[in-house]
Order: C-alpha cells, then sequence, then structure tokens
C-alpha cells in the first residue's frame, strides 16, 4: 500500500540524544530518547492547556485538542509574542469554561487528574457512518501503522495514530509521547484537510484503548477504532453509547470487536 511521504517523515525535534550505560557489559553508548516538552494551548490569547508533549505538527494538536473538548477552532499559529513552545488558536465565540485547565495534562494519559469524569464530557453525536470492512485488512493495521512510525524506529519511546481510508491506504501518521496527543494530531491534520467529519475512515492507534482515546474518535465522528491494545471499561461503555466500533488486541491476524460488530465482516 502506497503511504504519503509527508505522512510518515518524522517531524524535527522528536529524538534527542542521550548517552547509556549498557548492562552487562558496561559499554557507554550514545542513545536517542524521544523528546518531551510542554505546549501552551491559548485561545484567543488565553491560556487553556498545557500538554506534555513530542514537538512537531503543534498547530495540528492545538486543533485537534480545541476539536476534541468540543469547541469550532477556525485556524491555529504561533502567538504574536512569539512564545516558545506556545500555539494561539482562533475560536470566536467560545466558551472556554469546559477546557480551561490550570494543570499540566500527563503525557500518558490526558484524562488523568481531571477528578470527575463530567470534566471530560463533550457532547458527541453519534456516529452512524455504514462503513464496513474485511475483519482481514483490520488485523493489518497495527503491522502497517508500526512499519510507518519513524520517530519510535529511532527512540522506541512514542505512541502513534494512523487514520486509514476504508481499503487501507495510510493517510496520515502522527506520533507523539502522549497517545491522546498523537491522535489530536491527527484530528488536526484532518480538520485542516477538511476530512472531517471522518466517516469514511478508520482511526488505529499503537497502544491500549482508553476513554479518551474514544471520545475524541467520536467527536471527530470516525466509526471504527482499532488498537494493538486493550480497551478499558468505560472506553467500552462510551463506544457503545456513541456507535463506534471498537476493536482491541488487533495483533497476529487477531481482532476483538467490543461495540458495533455488524461494521467488521468475517
Amino acid at each position: 500500500m502506497g503511504v504519503e511521504h509527508e505522512a510518515v517523515e518524522a517531524p524535527p525535534y522528536s529524538a534527542a540524544r542521550v548517552d547509556v550505560l549498557r548492562l552487562p557489559g558496561g559499554s557507554e553508548e550514545p542513545d536517542q530518547v524521544a523528546v518531551e516538552e510542554p505546549l501552551e494551548i491559548r485561545v484567543g490569547g488565553e491560556p487553556v492547556a498545557v500538554t506534555m508533549r513530542t514537538p512537531g505538527h503543534d498547530e495540528e494538536l492545538a486543533l485537534g485538542f480545541c476539536l476534541t473538548e468540543g469547541l469550532t477552532p477556525t485556524a491555529a499559529a504561533p502567538p504574536a509574542d512569539l512564545a516558545a513552545n506556545t500555539i494561539d488558536v482562533e475560536a470566536p465565540g467560545q466558551d472556554l469554561t469546559r477546557v480551561r485547565r490550570s494543570f499540566y495534562t500527563s503525557s500518558s494519559c490526558g484524562v488523568c487528574g481531571k477528578g470527575a469524569l463530567e470534566a471530560v464530557a463533550v457532547e458527541a453525536p453519534k456516529v452512524e457512518g455504514d462503513l464496513r470492512v474485511a475483519h482481514g485488512l483490520l488485523a493489518e493495521l497495527p503491522d502497517r501503522l508500526r512499519a510507518a512510525q519513524p520517530a519510535f524506529d529511532a527512540t522506541g519511546g512514542l505512541h502513534a495514530t494512523g487514520l486509514f481510508a476504508p481499503a487501507g491506504k495510510l493517510l496520515c501518521l502522527r506520533e507523539d509521547v502522549g497517545r491522546h496527543n498523537a491522535l489530536d494530531k491527527v484530528v488536526g491534520w484532518a480538520f485542516l484537510a477538511g476530512r472531517l467529519p471522518l466517516a469514511d475512515a478508520i482511526l488505529c492507534v499503537s497502544g491500549r484503548l482508553s476513554f479518551e482515546l474514544v471520545q475524541k474518535a467520536a467527536v471527530a465522528g470516525c466509526p471504527l477504532l482499532v488498537a494493538v491494545g486493550a480497551p478499558s471499561s468505560l472506553a467500552v461503555e462510551l463506544a457503545r453509547d456513541r456507535g463506534v466500533t471498537l476493536c482491541g488486541f488487533v495483533r497476529g491476524g487477531r481482532v476483538n470487536v467490543y461495540t458495533e460488530p455488524w461494521r467488521v465482516l468475517t
């Protein structure tokens, strides 16, 4: 399957050189680790969130974050004051109350620390798309995703999200230390490309399936979410409620379908 070159190019500053002591043996060698830095997201010049992310595609990340938090952004760019690690999003006339955060979002799980499920609930219409995909194709997607992860190849420490066409072509891939950031970057890319809602596409993620990832997929209107890892109980509950087909433990030719199995052709 062909892959767009832009989709697989490692973003700049995604890896940093460090020295490592390898045991046993005691050899000291150079190594590369994934870069993790804060990104402040502003809306109309007002800070609303700080997330720990891997630099690269920051405008997409900010747009995807705002979209999946229920805002309707129009554009994103570095701020006028040129503050480092900051993106300013244009979203005129928006109520920022529910997305304003006064804490750092964990890079491992964007939901952690919010304190209440209601704080992350975003209204999203039920996904009604009638996309149907053969289970054999779904089983191949994690391998196709892994084959197109340049920053993971360098560091071994990044999550990935891939957006696939129904026939299995990789449309966009983004990597990040945070699984939720990787998905936000893909949603932001789709917004800029005029592809939202994702009614005729498949999202594949490299890790487990959390509530927040299902929420983001539902807000983006994607009917199929595939993962190498396991789903949580709340992820399954939300996918069932929003009409998203949730597939976990997709590896070695196997697919576990937890919700809306009618979209998976056997």
